[in-house]
This record gives structure tokens, C-alpha cells and sequence, in this order.
């Protein structure tokens, strides 16, 4: 009678080693092949760079947001006046938000990537954007309890096919572990483009335009809520938009943009 003897695991262990040797190695054949045929392009103006975001010109020109700022509005100081002193904007008009703050200054590449994110469907700028934004609101998303992204009309959405603050938010939620609630806010009322517009005519075009609607309100009362947008300018949409969550008793609303318009530097008072 003939024995059946089982291959013991001795002799499938460094079959196991060659195999996952082999994996690894058409892995890594694959994506350096993939790499020549389709180069990583910098996001801002297409041309090839070594991993990922802008190359080095596009990169020199973008205008990062560090402290000394203004604790309220995030406006960059000239010089540093010590702690929790305020810009001038910040005491002249105070926005209904408590905090705001930007990953960079509105300045040509950063216009370039908004456009390109807002209006050429350039979904694909989200991620290195939100990571920015994500580094730039650390103080913020330290002690919130959900993020908001600021909402498009209906129609302008099923025209758009996307809300590109949405798509900035759902980075922000996995690179910070923070609740992404994008059901709660709504834009209850069509509005024109804020370009071109002045301050006050911006105030006017969203006033009453946002909403929380009375059976969402249980969900945002008591809660630290920052408001995701891809630029602040006036600040009024965002201030409609803070304005509405707070008449849902939110505990506190912030702001985290990827740029903002600031003006030729003012000191701080």
C-alpha cells in the first residue's frame, strides 16, 4: 500500500517568497511603465515633475499662508505683533464666523487651479488642494465635529456635475478623521456669480440664500462646524453660510478655504 506523504510547509514557504519576489517585481514594471507613457504633469501648468503637485517654477510662485496672522480673518501680518492681536478687518467688521483660515494667497496659480477644479473639471487637483487646506486648518480641525462644504444650487449643480467644495471637503474629512456632513446645509435660493460684483452687491446676492431646514437642526446644535469653500474674497457667501448655521444654534462656526484675497499688507492694531 502506497503512502501519501503531504508536502510539508517547509517547501511552500520560499515558493510563497519567490512568488510575492516575482509580484512585486512586475508591480513595480508595471507603474515605471506606466510612469514613461503618462508622466506625473504639476497640477498648475502641465508640465512633467518628479512625484506629485507642481514643479518647481509653479511651486516658487505660490504664496503659503504662515503665521504671524490675524487669529480671526487668517490675514497674513507684515510682522509678527504677538499673540491675539487683530487686523484692522477683523475689528472694523467682524464676520459671524469665529475663525477662518487659507492654505495660500490668491495670486495667479492659485486662480489657475481654482478655475481649473471649478469650471474644466479638474476633480483630479482635489486631493493635493485638500491636503494643503488640511495642513493649513490643523488648529481648527483639532477640535471640530463636522465639515460643512459650502453648497451649490441645484441647478448649478446638476449642470456642474460637482460641488467643488464637496470634493475639497471629502480630502479634509480623510486626511483629518473629521465627519463630513454635506446634507445639512442647503442653498435654498438660485444666485448670480459673485464675480464682478462689489461688496455690498455680494452681501445682497446670497442674503437668505442658505438654509438649514428645521428637522436637520437637532444635528448641528451644540456642534463646532467648519465651512469648506475653494476662495474667499468679501467673505459674504461664507458669512450667509455661517449666519444660517448658527440660527441652527451650531456651538461655532469656522472657515477653511484653499485661498483667500488678501490686500497690500496692513499692520495689525
Amino acid at each position: 500500500m502506497e503512502v501519501e506523504i503531504a508536502p510539508s510547509r517547509s517547501v511552500f514557504g520560499p515558493l510563497r517568497g519567490v512568488f510575492g519576489t516575482c509580484r512585486n517585481g512586475l508591480r513595480h514594471a508595471a507603474k515605471l511603465a506606466l510612469d514613461i507613457a503618462l508622466p506625473t504633469l504639476c497640477v498648475a501648468c502641465r508640465e512633467p515633475v518628479d512625484g506629485e503637485g507642481v514643479c518647481p517654477d509653479c511651486w516658487a510662485k505660490l504664496s503659503f499662508i504662515a503665521p504671524p496672522y490675524c487669529p480671526r480673518l487668517g490675514i497674513p501680518f507684515v510682522y509678527d505683533p504677538g499673540p491675539d492681536m487683530l487686523s484692522m478687518e477683523a475689528i472694523a467688521d467682524p464676520p459671524a464666523y469665529t475663525r477662518a483660515r487659507a492654505a495660500v494667497r490668491y495670486d495667479d496659480v492659485a486662480r489657475t487651479l481654482v478655475h481649473a477644479l471649478k469650471y474644466q473639471d479638474r476633480t483630479d487637483l482635489a486631493p493635493t488642494m485638500g491636503r494643503w487646506m488640511a495642513r493649513a486648518g490643523r488648529e481648527l480641525l483639532a477640535g471640530a465635529d463636522m465639515l460643512i462644504p459650502v453648497p451649490l444650487h441645484w441647478r448649478r449643480a446638476w449642470s456642474r456635475r460637482y460641488n467643488q467644495s464637496g470634493a475639497l471637503a471629502r480630502v479634509i474629512a480623510r486626511q483629518s478623521g473629521v465627519k463630513l456632513r454635506g446634507d445639512l446645509l442647503l442653498r435654498v435660493r438660485a444666485t448670480e456669480q459673485q464675480v464682478g460684483l462689489s461688496r455690498a452687491q455680494r452681501a445682497s446676492n446670497v442674503q437668505g440664500a442658505f438654509e438649514v431646514s428645521p428637522d436637520r437642526r437637532p444635528e448641528i446644535a451644540g456642534r463646532r462646524v467648519i465651512l469648506v469653500d475653494d476662495v474667499l474674497t468679501s467673505g459674504a457667501t461664507l458669512d450667509a453660510c455661517a449666519r444660517a448655521l448658527l440660527r441652527a444654534k451650531a456651538a461655532q462656526v469656522d472657515v477653511l478655504v484653499f485661498a483667500r484675497v488678501v490686500d497690500s499688507p496692513k499692520a495689525p492694531i
